[in-house]
């Protein structure tokens, strides 16, 4: 691989030749064209940078080369038959979207030496953010990347996008490995990994925590969904890498499967597994105790979260950890010491003998999920606040409305991320599937009642938006945090009302 050149105004620069792949072909122009920097967005084109147009499912990036050449751009990526007037160079790919990557790669070269990346359903953001911290409690200088943004050493986070489209991606491992960052946990999303933005990112392991519906609005169907988790063993972890599979899921033995077809070399946790076996799990307090089984050892471990999937995503967290050569009596241990993901099962405050808790699940399983762990630390009733996002799956919304009438003692429906559509509309399909419930638009005032309903040993989930900070309205994003509306709600006096 050729290093970046450095040009006379400080900028730096790569042949072109060194960044095309066996998957990509010089249709035009000169291979020692200096590139500059490389985008699919024209509107961030330089002088120098390579223009991927790409087809997406709202716009076809052919359609802004002109735009890209205008702003200075002087090679352009695309499928065979993408053209471009002038001089410009021209690559043609099968697969631009995994040749981009791939170039991202070579532009932006240098990566964190252990990298493992998660996929699933529910827990990648828990998964990643555990496995960060397991490599911290071995003495790694570690990071996790995901949907809460990317958390270094320090603590701090920065940003927000569960897989980064790939220049910003390999632009960040590259910064990631300067700082000496040697450990990195992320998630891989369905759609990063369908659309090739993890190409190029050399793993060292891989797990998988479970899978449900979800994001029936851009996959066809769930087995499309499931192959484009698939991906991630079949075509990104390398041939006889560890890949940790949560025995316990429902998809379990298709991914199983999978990756032992693709030589990879297969380890399972939880109840069913045999990497780490989950022989018991015993509730104290809010603490959870585990009995694990490895390598014909135990370990007796107090896991400070609730919910029994925090369990299995602390194994998979735990599994990916061993599985890349941290030692087990060091990560084992350190299970005790795990901080849960800010709105993933969070306790987010009490009232009058009660417990208020902020989740994410924003989809059937995930919300069943939450809701059972609730219950099984819940002396008394439960109920539930949430609501279902517009313009997405319009299929879950009767769905999640039963599973909260099913497992809470109260429902009040409210709005979530209406966007384009009726909140009300959205609100009556849920309904729809729960029935018996309450109808409060307005999310602040609909926490506030869920708050007021708590007596002891109730718990009150609030489920959808996890650590967001926006409701999004239309195109406009107003700030919102179920956090600040718990806040405020307990600060209200009198509370018992």
């Amino acid at each position: 691989m050729a290093a970046p050149l450095s040009r006379t105004n400080g900028r730096m620069a790569m042949q072109l030749k060194a960044l095309l792949c066996a998957d990509a072909v010089l249709a035009r122009g000169d291979p020692d064209t200096m590139i500059t920097g490389i985008t699919a967005d024209s509107r961030e084109v330089k002088p120098g940078f390579l223009f991927a147009a790409l087809a997406g499912a709202k716009a076809d990036g052919a359609r802004f080369i002109a735009d890209a050449m205008a702003r200075g751009a002087v090679v352009v990526l695309g499928r065979a038959g993408v053209e471009a007037p002038g001089s410009v160079a021209v690559v043609h790919s099968a697969e631009p979207r995994r040749v981009l990557a791939l170039m991202a790669a070579r532009f932006h070269p240098g990566q964190p030496e252990t990298a493992v990346a998660v996929t699933g359903t529910s827990g990648k953001t828990s998964v990643a953010e555990f496995t960060r911290q397991l490599f911290a409690a071995c003495g790694r200088q570690a990071a996790s990347l995901g949907t809460i943004g990317l958390v270094k050493p320090d603590g701090g986070v920065y940003g927000s996008l569960t897989t980064p489209d790939p220049v910003t991606l390999h632009r960040t491992l590259a910064g990631l490995a300067r700082e000496g960052i040697t450990h990195l946990a992320f998630e891989a999303s369905s759609h990063g990994l369908d659309q090739h933005r993890l190409d190029g990112v050399m793993l060292r392991a891989a797990g998988f925590t479970n899978l449900g519906r979800d994001h029936l609005d851009y996959h066809p169907t769930m087995e499309a969904y499931l192959e484009a988790k698939l991906r991630l063993f079949r075509d990104l972890l390398p041939v006889g890498a560890p890949a940790i599979i949560n025995a316990d899921d429902a998809y379990s033995q298709p991914v199983i499967d999978a990756a032992k077809a693709a030589g990879r070399d297969v380890r399972t946790v939880g109840r069913g597994g045999t990497f780490l076996a989950l022989h018991a799990l015993e509730r104290d307090g809010f603490d959870q105790v585990l009995d694990i089984a490895h390598a014909g050892k135990r370990w007796r471990v107090r896991l400070p979260l609730i919910g029994d999937y925090q369990a299995s995503n602390a194994l998979v967290a735990a599994g990916m950890a061993i599985a890349t050569g941290e030692a087990p009596d060091t990560v084992l241990p350190a299970l005790e010491g795990l901080k849960g993901v800010k709105g993933r099962l969070e306790i987010a405050g009490r009232v009058r003998g009660g417990l208020i808790v902020i989740d994410y699940a924003h989809k059937p399983e995930a919300l069943d999920a939450a809701l059972r762990a609730v219950k099984a630390f819940s002396g008394g009733r439960v109920v539930c606040v949430f609501g279902c996002g517009g313009d997405r799956d319009k299929g879950k919304r009767p769905i999640m409305g039963e599973i909260a009438r099913r497992h809470a003692t109260t429902v009040i429906i409210t709005d979530d991320n209406p966007r384009s559509e009726d909140p009300a509309a959205i609100r009556a399909a849920i309904i729809n599937g729960a029935r018996e419930v309450r109808d409060i638009g307005d999310r602040a005032e609909a926490i506030k009642a869920g708050i007021r309903m708590l007596g002891a040993r109730d718990v009150l989930l609030i489920a959808g938006k996890g650590h967001e900070t926006g409701q999004i309205v239309g195109s406009t994003v107003i700030p919102f945090s179920d956090h600040d509306a718990v806040a405020a709600a307990l600060a209200e006096k009198p509370l018992d009302v």
